[in-house]
């Protein structure tokens, strides 16, 4: 085949890669890969010097047979030519400084190896290929289009919605689980074929052997490759292939912990607090949008700085701040965003909202505004802010950082302290505080309740609240007796 004019790959398809990323896209998302990037069976492709995370991807390439706009799902199919094999090859060193664009990272020469044989299109059922990979032999990937989830018709239907595409495009349909690092002196293979269909047609087998190459990058003039245990986590597959030892949980909100501050107020702790000298524990202007909500988790912190045009253009785009906060938040935790108190905004909308909810996310606090805030509420993820904003991102703010020190609602919060709102607000508990505070809170309601009981029956508040010395021993006497007075 001729180089293609545009070579477009899909983010994430499979069902299987997606689970293993623990993410799945609600709608297709793609990006474009250079025509000198394209490979021949039988090729080598070179891992940079300073560099160890190339990965390979085993995938059904389609190559379009007559041009493609505006198409519609039913004829998308009809305007494919040919299917093929692909390894669509990633630098993941350069992966966090191309921000989602992948232009670095997977627009390397020799990066999308295709071949060595075409399928005719029509003589293969889209929903029955196969594509598989090996490494040096060994079966790696394994996987049928019956686990895609967006058919391969509709990317092309898609994508035909945008642009034109035009005879000899190549789209690269996603990979399935089990991509990982592969080193200099690694052959891999990939296969596409259709093996119900008549004659088993085949793409025969794509090979391309890794070399290690000489020559690095130059500081001076852009960003160098780096690595941390995110980046080798995705890249190998999983923390165990990648050498990691098991994320450990550090929470110190047990269950039964948990348990006692879902039972006690807001503002009985906050009480508590203020009595051993913490004065500066509440959230500021912030509302549920649920009215109800009670919410207890540890903070996961999203940091948002003032527009800055140059900054946008280096961290709002991409895989930003925000959208690593929400795609790596844990059951449980609370996603607490730092909006300088700027209402005119919003941090979150549905889209944020139902990720959170699917990671399991008790709550969203935030001291900016809410888009989409009845369809977040219809979610049903508790978010505490100060009320509703159709604003989009890029108008105030900057999404900066996560998992940092912040301040919210003129209080500061660090990662994996304590959130507890209800109806009276959100406070921050200090994890080493959180125990004796929460049964504190209890023991005293407890003893609000019985005062209460002392009021109804008609005697004044003077002495009763709070209790004098004579009517402590009346107190303590009652709860030795398990009665009334």
């Amino acid at each position: 085949m001729t180089r293609p004019g545009k070579i477009i790959a899909i983010h994430l398809s499979y069902a299987s890669r997606a689970d293993q990323r623990g993410r799945r896209p609600a709608a297709p998302s793609y990006f474009l890969k250079p025509s000198s990037s394209v490979g021949v069976s039988g090729g080598t492709v070179e891992r940079p010097a300073g560099t160890e995370l190339l990965a390979f991807e085993g995938e059904i390439a389609l190559v379009i047979g007559t041009a493609a706009r505006r198409v519609s799902l039913e004829d998308a199919w009809n305007h494919v030519g040919w299917v093929t094999a692909s390894n669509d090859l990633g630098l993941y060193d350069l992966r966090a400084n191309d921000k989602g664009s992948n232009v670095r990272s997977k627009g390397g020469d020799g990066y999308t190896p295709l071949g060595p044989e075409l399928i005719d299109a029509r003589t293969v059922d889209p929903a029955a290929l196969r594509v598989r990979a090996w490494v040096n032999g060994e079966l790696r990937q394994d996987d049928t289009t019956a686990g895609l989830i967006f058919p391969l018709a509709q990317l092309v239907a898609d994508l035909s919605q945008h642009f034109t595409l035009e005879p000899g495009d190549v789209i690269l349909t996603g990979t399935p689980a089990g991509s990982s690092v592969i080193v200099p002196g690694d052959v891999v293979e990939i296969e596409v074929d259709a093996p119900d269909a008549a004659g088993a047609p085949t793409s025969g087998r794509l090979v391309t052997t890794v070399t290690q190459g000489d020559a690095p990058f130059d500081a001076e003039l852009g960003s160098l490759p780096a690595v941390d245990d995110l980046q080798r986590t995705e890249a190998w597959g999983s923390r165990e292939e990648a050498g990691l030892p098991p994320e450990t949980t550090t929470s110190a909100l047990s269950p039964e912990l948990r348990a006692k501050l879902m039972e006690a107020p807001t503002a009985g702790l906050s009480a508590q607090l203020r009595k051993r000298g913490h004065h500066s524990c509440f959230v500021d202007g912030v509302a549920a949008n649920i009215p109800g909500s009670k919410i207890v988790g540890t903070a996961k912190t999203l940091r948002f700085v003032p527009f800055r045009e140059d900054l946008f253009a280096s961290h709002g785009g991409g895989y930003n701040a925000q959208k690593r906060a929400f795609d790596a938040v844990e059951e449980g935790e609370i996603i607490v965003i730092e909006a300088r108190g700027d209402a005119t905004t919003g941090t979150l909308g549905d889209i944020l909202a139902l990720r959170a909810r699917a990671r399991g996310a008790a709550a969203v606090v935030t001291d900016g505004g809410v888009r989409d805030f009845d369809a977040v509420a219809e979610i049903g993820l508790p978010v505490f802010s100060q009320g509703a904003h159709p604003s989009v991102l890029g108008r105030k703010h900057v999404p900066w950082d996560v998992d940092v020190t912040i301040s919210c609602g003129g209080a500061t919060v660090q990662p994996g302290d304590i959130i507890v709102g209800d109806g009276d607000g959100v406070i921050v508990i200090p994890p080493a505080l959180a125990e004796e505070i929460a049964d504190a809170a209890l023991a005293q309601e407890v003893e609000d309740a019985w005062i209460a009981e002392q009021v109804a029956a008609g005697h004044p508040v003077d002495g009763l609240f709070p209790l004098n010395a004579a009517w402590r021993e009346k107190y303590e006497s009652a709860t030795r007796t398990g009665a009334g007075s």
